[in-house]
């Protein structure tokens, strides 16, 4: 592709809608792709985002919105990842430089930014149920003629939400459609039967001897012959009886399959897609894309493009920054860390739902393959699948993101907590984690996994201490546990310590002070003491608590006795936290001492950098500043 900086999008930039898209004839809508692919490329090149995901069904996009009556007809996007073409031709191509940016558009669909956003999006496996939930909702209200059509791709298949929807949309008779987008991976490659099935369709002799035939049907569209249903009967026929059967999975559930197709070809998409438009009942299409299409280093390396911050467009080489003087990521010194331990306990295993290379497992798992399993798009799987290692005595190490823990919390509780069960969770991304948004915040861990009995739950102050921390749960086998750690850097450069037990349910003195206690949990403890220092004031203290359950009662009880006035911070709501344990230690006892409370406030944070979004909350080293000098100025 020629990505000279004088291009010009000469179809694109006759695009701004939908309706301008209707007006574009079919030979130019190949070149429209090839703009918006330069578009993206241009784009994405200095403002990084998700990258590969989208370029892979530009012509799908562009297909769905030539042949549907958007939005009048409702497509909803899985994940998200892939909506930026979406995105750029409903009116958000003059506004796309802002993607992900404190301000500016989201990275999924939102349906408070667009009326074209049928549904708001970002995690996994939920397409089908919502775009059912709306089919049927048309049907009750007698609009019989809107069409409903949900995009998911092979990763997110996995989930355990997608099949309940398909068991569930077989036996509703509506207008929905479910397009299959199968590119065989979703960051990391792909996983499980599923898998299989999927890749033996596509590479089906038999499948190959009829295409030819199977397209030569559809090639009599709008010629005497065949109605296009008599087609569709015919290629579904056809395929039944040429794919040894491999359309039965579908089929079982009442959803009539068609495909595979070619994903990037799209003058048959826009054909096959006219065909199913007037095809009744609940229909399943298989196209098959290549993610990162159409820029050659993306389709080579489609794990690292997946989102690959800044590149040269050119040459597709990532933009390099020498961090060789930085502290190391959280998930890297986990991935070191637990590696290190498993060579010395064979019975240490590691977990992941579909998150190899952001959880840094990819680490243990070059040198013990056998030793780490990526279950796919599933959390509710992973959290009881560990659940039955640990009664056979493994020592599993679930390693799943804040966010995504969300999902397997009825797990979590059920098969981990109320059985005493020697799983340690691995919580990556506690917290505010930046330009993915509210769908992605880790808030909420720390308030919903306080309440669950049995569960032993903290989170280090650096790296050290999560190292520790790992250390401590594998050694002593301490039962149902949780580490939540944040996305990012921590500050200790040298940072391979030896190994420390950790006393269960004790928290630390960082800086001894007299008036203003400053209490904190986690990695936010570095911004407490970084405000401490700053004002080189004899009377603030700071203390890390390390664990919010147990809590350390002897040394809350020293804090509320010596200290006035507390301060706690925390990366997490601040409702059922940090700072509401310290109220209700506070109220059970008796206290009278003030507490301010500084953490994520009630509502839905946005997207943005994070320095951005912990400024915006008030538990930055300022915002520590700023309340410490509220104190003192109201107080003394």
């Amino acid at each position: 592709m020629n990505l000279k900086e004088d291009n010009k999008y000469k179809y694109l930039d006759r695009v701004d809608n939908p309706a301008d898209l209707k007006k574009l004839k079919k030979e130019e809508l190949a070149p429209l792709c090839a703009d918006i692919r330069r578009f993206l490329i241009d784009t994405l090149a200095q403002n990084p985002g998700h990258f590969g995901a989208s370029l892979g069904v530009i012509e799908l996009t562009v297909a769905l919105h030539y042949v549907y009556d958007t939005p009048y007809d409702k497509i909803v996007w899985d994940v998200g990842h892939q909506a930026y073409g979406h995105k750029i031709i409903t009116g958000r191509k003059d506004s796309f430089h802002t993607n992900r940016k404190l301000g500016g558009i989201s990275g999924f669909p939102k349906i408070t930014e667009s009326e074209f956003d049928a549904f708001g999006v970002g995690h996994s496996s939920t397409s089908i149920s919502a775009a059912l939930g709306m089919a049927v909702a048309s049907q009750l209200k007698g609009d019989i003629n809107r069409r409903h059509i949900a995009i998911i791709g092979d990763g997110a298949l996995t989930g355990g939400e997608a099949f309940e929807a398909l068991n569930n949309a077989g036996v509703n008779k509506t207008n929905l459609l479910v397009i299959l987008n199968d590119n065989g991976i979703s960051i990391d490659k792909g996983v499980g039967t599923l898998k299989e099935f999927l890749l033996d369709v596509t590479t089906s002799k038999t499948y190959n001897r009829v295409k030819d035939k199977t397209w030569n049907a559809l090639g009599v569209l709008g010629t005497k012959g065949p109605t296009p249903r008599r087609i569709l009967q015919m290629i579904g026929q056809a395929l039944k009886n040429t794919l040894l059967k491999r359309s039965d999975l579908m089929e079982s559930l009442n959803m009539r399959y068609f495909g595979p197709v070619d994903g990037h070809d799209i003058e048959r998409l826009i054909r096959i897609l006219k065909l199913l438009h007037d095809i009744p009942g609940p229909k399943l299409l298989h196209i098959v894309t290549k993610k990162g299409k159409g820029f050659q280093q993306a389709e080579e390396n489609q794990t690292t493009f997946h989102a690959p911050g800044k590149f040269d467009k050119n040459t597709g080489q990532l933009q390099k920054v020498d961090t060789s003087h930085l502290a190391p990521k959280y998930q890297d010194v986990f991935g070191h860390t637990i590696l290190e331990l498993a060579r010395k306990n064979n019975k240490i295993v590691g977990i992941t739902p579909a998150m190899l290379s952001g959880s840094s497992l990819t680490i243990m798992q070059k040198e013990m393959p056998n030793r780490v399993f990526d279950v796919g798009i599933a959390e509710q799987h992973a959290v009881t699948f560990s659940a039955g290692m640990a009664i056979q005595g493994m020592i599993p190490f679930c390693n799943i993101y804040s966010t995504f823990l969300q999902r397997g919390y009825d797990q979590l509780i059920h098969d981990v907590a109320l059985q005493k069960l020697n799983v340690t969770f691995c919580i990556d991304r506690g917290g505010l984690v930046g330009e993915d948004g509210p769908t992605h915040h880790g808030s909420f861990d720390l308030a919903y996994l306080r309440i669950i009995p049995n569960l032993t739950v903290m989170a280090p102050m650096n790296e050290m201490e999560l190292r520790n921390m790992m250390y401590t749960c594998q050694a002593n086998k301490i039962g149902p546990a949780s580490i939540r750690y944040p996305r990012g850097r921590g500050f200790n450069t040298n940072w391979r310590n030896k190994f420390e037990l950790i006393e269960i349910g004790k928290g630390r003195t960082i800086r001894e002070g007299k008036d203003i206690a400053i209490v904190s949990i986690g990695h936010v403890g570095n911004f407490a003491l970084q405000a401490a220092e700053e004002l080189e004031d004899e009377n603030i203290a700071v203390y890390d608590m390390r664990f919010l359950k147990p809590i350390d009662t002897e040394l809350l009880h020293s804090i509320f006795n010596k200290h006035k006035y507390i301060i706690s911070i925390e990366d997490g709501t601040i409702i059922g936290g940090l700072g509401s344990m310290l109220s209700e230690f506070k109220t059970m006892h008796n206290y009278s001492n003030n507490i301010s409370i500084l953490g994520i406030p009630d509502n839905f944070i946005e997207h943005g950098n994070p320095k951005e979004l912990y400024a915006i909350c008030g538990f930055d080293k300022n915002g520590i500043l700023n309340e410490i000098k509220k104190i003192q100025k109201k107080y003394y």
